[in-house]
């Protein structure tokens, strides 16, 4: 079983409503996971490498002031909708909504404050914690009251990630936590050493605007053909590649399924992500600049951390032969995604 603390970690800055935001620990022999209440963002994940010692492989803050700022979603839970909706507009039930554009002329992570912005009521578990909050009916534009749970629990080296939700109307949903990794330990340089092997044999191209064109696309013969380990610098260095930002079509069913592997192999350390969502973006961290500075002073540079998000495709609500995005009264959202971390 792993241990569970809770302390306060800050207050929220008055004009966002002062309130108090906890830090959850949980540790086992082999992890160690600070949790938050705001956005239910994942602060720290310290995982062991070959030599026996922990280090900190999620990029963060110190300081709940760094949360509040604006920051790429490290760490947190975004929603209502994950990824991308083309042009912030989609149908349900023959009504149009308009959501907030805050991604050049698309609507992105839920809007201009979405799930990673709130603080949300914990509860301890023997094992983990779990987050509820209810989002109002229009809030961001969407339709619907939805009441959200998110639950984090630690077994060994297993985290996983559990998403719960029930609303009043139809709504549109997509729930992913948006970590960003760097199994070197946070604040190193680059993440070119790494070893990435994604289970998916098709991918989504993107239009100018990181938009799906709606073509479902083979992977083979690509550079998106991840199906095998590559090591990151030198498979980008090989495609001319600037990075990935791309939605990777997983076999569908809700069955429990290994989706990706990320291996360090100078320090041993090895992340395994296995999930029952139908897809995972794998993404870079292209738009990293080295301007924010991190956890113990660093800097986070273009390329020093990639995240593996598992969601629904993106821009799923407007394009019918994508894996469907709604989610309806009487029904229940519910999907879980696990981290396995290891030493190779």
């Amino acid at each position: 079983m792993a241990d569970v603390e809770r302390e306060v970690f800050g207050r929220m800055p008055p004009e966002e409503g002062g309130g108090v935001v906890e830090k959850f620990v949980l540790k086992s022999d082999s992890v160690r996971v600070e949790i938050l209440s705001l956005g239910c963002i994942i602060a720290m994940l310290e995982t062991k490498g070959r030599d026996g010692k922990f280090s900190d492989v999620v990029l963060g803050f110190d300081t709940l002031e760094g949360y509040t700022r604006k920051h790429p979603f490290f760490g947190a839970v975004v929603g209502r909708v994950a990824n991308r909706i083309a042009k912030g507009r989609f149908t349900v039930d023959g009504k149009e909504y308009q959501l907030f554009l805050n991604n050049g002329p698309n609507s992105l992570h839920g809007g201009a404050k979405g799930f990673d912005k709130v603080l949300w009521s914990p509860q301890v578990l023997p094992n983990g914690v779990c987050f509820y909050r209810l989002s109002p009916d229009g809030e961001e534009g969407y339709p619907g009251d939805l009441k959200v749970w998110v639950t984090y629990t630690l077994s060994g080296s297993e985290l996983a990630i559990n998403y719960r939700a029930q609303t009043s109307k139809t709504t549109p949903i997509n729930l992913t936590n948006h970590a960003y990794f760097n199994l070197a330990g946070q604040g190193s340089r680059d993440i070119y050493d790494h070893e990435i092997s994604i289970e998916a044999d098709s991918y989504l191209p993107v239009d100018d605007t990181k938009i799906p064109t709606g073509e479902v696309a083979a992977v083979q013969g690509t550079s998106f053909d991840l199906r095998q380990p590559v090591e990151l610098g030198k498979h980008l260095q090989k495609f001319c590649l600037d990075g990935f930002d791309h939605n990777f079509c997983l076999q569908r069913g809700q069955a429990r399924r290994l989706v990706a592997r990320a291996c360090h192999p100078p320090t041993g350390r090895a992340m395994e992500v296995h999930t029952t969502q139908p897809g995972i973006q794998f993404y870079t961290g292209n738009n990293l600049d080295g301007s924010l500075k991190g956890k113990g002073a660093a800097v986070y540079p273009k390329h020093s951390a990639f995240c593996l998000e598992t969601q629904n495709w993106p821009d799923a609500v407007n394009k019918p032969h994508f894996p469907s995005a709604l989610l309806r009264p009487g029904e229940e959202y519910n999907h879980t995604t696990w981290l396995l971390f290891s030493t190779a």
